[in-house]
């Protein structure tokens, strides 16, 4: 049952995480520790040497580079090699990634960022130390992350560092040898030159000796000197693809390995009660039946269940289907959506909750002329990964192997480590390719079930595969939520004051207890983002949230509170435009006058996307996450109820662009994602359980209903921020403010559906 649960500290670091005497003046100031040397050396191949820790040049000079962060269809593993190509002065593709360790130099300082509550407009002395103190936190957790929009973000100074450094070594070794000064030596595609000698070295001849020395000097290359950077440069993994062998973490096949299908309790934190394993141990090819149950922490999406292994899938799950089970409803057997959404809504009635931000007078509004309200509501959303949840794991003579693709190989590790019951050391993790993350792949529930199971096999490698059914019934969901929000019109029809108040389930408290072991508590940034750091100029506002317990498993899902919040903040601001009688691109554009870059994303989205053709319309949605400022033009049609969106229309300021290619694959993605959610997504509790189950009854766009997406990326120089994730919030309110224009009716719940 949901509960409202009462926040009273304003600022918290990370919730739940005790800093304990660390947090002092002089710590807080100092710089986060260096991020060029690990604990151990690089686990290099045919004999290259390490220049540092994320680089290594073998002798025939191509470059092993250490990879920290997961390719999951978002093209990291290209915008990251760009980065030291660039200050390396190497071709892309001279560099061959390897597996980075789990080491805290590869920690992701950026997504910290992420976590404390300051409105993008305070640039002040308190949030700079804020931030500081946050990167020292996360240098000192040490915690490698693959999400929150950040992998570029995050490496474009270390990883740009890291290839001035090793390129400046090799400088250095050059001069020495040829003895002429450093600046007379240049690099070009791996060689270095000096012009006046004409004597020329290749990287690879050098690098051992450039390893024992010191660099003259490391200097970034100036923007305007960029090769590489900036231009749309094919995707490395595109081949692998195109033709079938790129390796995912359900490919996986160690010697000797069997296979687990699952049987999970139906029941949204439901138990087992009980198994008959003597009825199918006699069925072809099976070997165990396992109880899993006691390995998954609280929350978890797995929960407790039963696996069948085998020596085939097939023959696992066959087996698995006919297991006899018993279940206990856990106390949630009456658990509804129903009741969900009138306990939030009663949540909102009875308590104020936490307040995020508050400008002005609230006071004042009661000077409107006119004053609207309006309720908004989000459902449960899945993940729906293309590739199945899996891993595989081998427990055997005091180690433990995973093979998988994770968003996280510090949660992975440390979840095998644990149900293992052996130090973190003794985990040997190969990290393989995402078929999709979306937040899903950041949590440990299938590596703590694999664990578990192979366990209990004897040292053979078994490998658990969720079902489509599996993993519908039992994901980490993105949390349901209500908003009320109210807004007073003057006599010029401007928005003088604007309450938003919102009320969902914490998800990251959640998350921190599944993964870390410690206590979700106090006020967290991802329930109110999107309403409370909103940058519309509006005299006095006040944002808060309403955090309530929820039964139902909570994780993050692509643009996290963003996803839902801004529906609500875009679909309202259109309603009050439409109150005032007003154009709402024009509506918007008066309370931007003083930010400039959010003026010039939303004009070239209107500009580009022109007039509607006819029997269409457009809606318009303007939506900062993630540091990156989207605004989108949705064109809309309705026949016989029925919505379709023909094109998007998405510009962009994503900071300085490293591939332009990869920016405008991830607009795309991100459209269709989010219209996905838009239109059909919706995941429902009955009696508690699940009622979906694939993708029969949580569809997603087929190709013949997909849009025209079209993506601008407005120039910047400011240092890059995400992509991913900043393109998928704008949908649904384009969606729904173009529905408004052609039929009058205001959808304020999600899914968007015609009466």
């Amino acid at each position: 049952m949901l509960q409202p649960k009462k926040l009273t500290r304003r600022r918290f670091l990370l919730s739940g995480v005790a800093v304990a005497g660390a947090m002092v003046v002089g710590w807080g100031v100092m710089p986060p520790r260096q991020r060029l040397r690990g604990r151990e050396p690089l686990p290099v191949e045919n004999g290259a040497v390490p220049l540092n820790g994320w680089i290594a040049i073998a002798p025939d000079g191509s470059v092993q580079l250490a990879m920290p962060r997961a390719e999951m269809g978002q093209g990291v593993h290209t915008a990251l090699a760009m980065l030291v190509a660039e200050e390396l002065d190497v071709a892309l593709d001279a560099i061959k990634l390897i597996q980075a360790p789990v080491d805290k130099i590869y920690s992701n300082l950026a997504v910290m960022h992420d976590n404390w509550h300051f409105h993008p407009d305070d640039m002040g002395q308190t949030r700079r130390v804020a931030t500081r103190m946050l990167e020292k936190v996360g240098r000192e957790l040490g915690i490698i992350i693959t999400g929150g929009s950040s992998s570029v973000a995050d490496a474009w100074e270390p990883m740009r560092e890291a290839g001035a450094t090793a390129r400046a070594l090799l400088v250095a070794e050059a001069a020495r040898e040829w003895k002429v000064p450093h600046a007379q030596v240049r690099t070009e595609n791996g060689v270095l030159y000096h012009d006046i000698s004409k004597r020329q070295a290749g990287y690879g001849t050098l690098a051992a000796r450039a390893a024992l020395g010191q660099p003259h000097e490391v200097k970034l290359k100036d923007p305007h000197s960029f090769r590489l950077i900036g231009q749309p440069l094919p995707r490395r993994d595109s081949r692998i693809k195109s033709e079938g062998t790129a390796k995912y973490g359900i490919d996986a096949r160690p010697e000797g390995m069997v296979y687990a299908a699952l049987r999970m309790s139906p029941y949204v934190g439901g138990t087992v009660q009980g198994i008959s394993p003597g009825e199918v141990s006699g069925m072809p090819g099976v070997l165990a039946v396992i109880d899993f149950s006691g390995a998954l922490p609280k929350n978890s999406g797995a929960g407790a269940g039963v696996a069948v292994v085998a020596r085939t899938f097939w023959q696992a799950r066959q087996a698995a289907a006919a297991l006899p089970v018993r279940w206990n409803d856990g106390g949630n057997g009456s658990l509804s959506s129903e009741k969900i959404y009138a306990e939030l809504s009663a949540a909102l009635a009875n308590d104020d909750g936490f307040t995020y931000y508050t400008v002005g007078e609230m006071e004042k509004a009661k000077d409107a002329l006119r004053t609207i309200r309006s309720e908004y509501r989000a459902p449960f959303l899945a993940h729906a990964t293309m590739e199945p949840v899996n891993c595989t794991a081998q427990v055997k003579d005091g180690k433990v192997h995973l093979w998988l693709g994770t968003q996280s190989s510090t949660f992975a590790v440390r979840a095998a480590a644990r149900v293992a019951d052996v130090g973190e050391d003794d985990v040997i993790l190969h990290e393989h390719l995402l078929g999709g993350g979306f937040g899903r792949r950041l949590e440990a529930d299938m590596v703590a079930q694999a664990v578990a199971i192979a366990r209990e096999t004897k040292g053979a490698p078994v490998q658990v595969i969720w079902t489509r059914e599996d993993d519908m019934t039992h994901d980490v969901y993105r949390p349901a939520a209500v908003a009320r929000l109210e807004a007073g019109l003057d006599g010029a029809g401007n928005i003088v004051a604007w309450d938003a108040r919102s009320a969902s389930g914490v998800l990251v408290h959640q998350f921190i207890e599944r993964n870390l072991g410690l206590p979700g508590m106090g006020p967290e940034k991802h329930t109110s983002e999107g309403l409370y750091d909103m940058q519309y100029e509006i005299p006095n506002q006040r944002i808060s949230h309403v955090a309530v317990d929820s039964a139902v498993p909570l994780g993050n899902w692509r643009a996290v509170g963003h996803s839902h919040n801004a529906f609500f903040k875009e679909s309202f601001v259109d309603e009050m435009a439409s109150a005032a009688g007003k154009d709402p691109v024009e509506f918007r554009r008066t309370m931007l006058i003083n930010h400039p870059r959010h003026l010039a994303v939303l004009n070239a989205a209107v500009a580009k996307a022109g007039k509607p053709a006819e029997g269409r319309a457009h809606g318009v949605a303007l939506h900062q996450s993630f540091g990156t400022i989207v605004a989108q033009v949705a064109e809309v049609s309705v026949q016989d109820k029925q919505i379709r969106v023909h094109r998007v229309v998405c510009a962009i300021d994503c900071g300085l662009v490293v591939n332009p290619n990869l920016v405008a694959q991830q607009v795309e993605s991100g459209v269709v994602f989010g219209l996905s959610a838009a239109l059909d997504g919706e995941i429902t509790i009955k009696d508690g359980k699940v009622v979906q189950t694939n993708f029969h009854d949580f569809p997603v766009p087929r190709m013949n209903v997909v849009p025209q997406v079209e993506t601008i990326i407005t120039l910047s120089t400011e240092r890059p921020s995400g992509v991913g994730e900043p393109p998928t919030p704008p949908v649904a309110p384009a969606v729904a403010n173009a529905v408004f224009a052609l039929t009058g009716q205001r959808l304020r719940s999600l899914p968007l559906k015609l009466a």
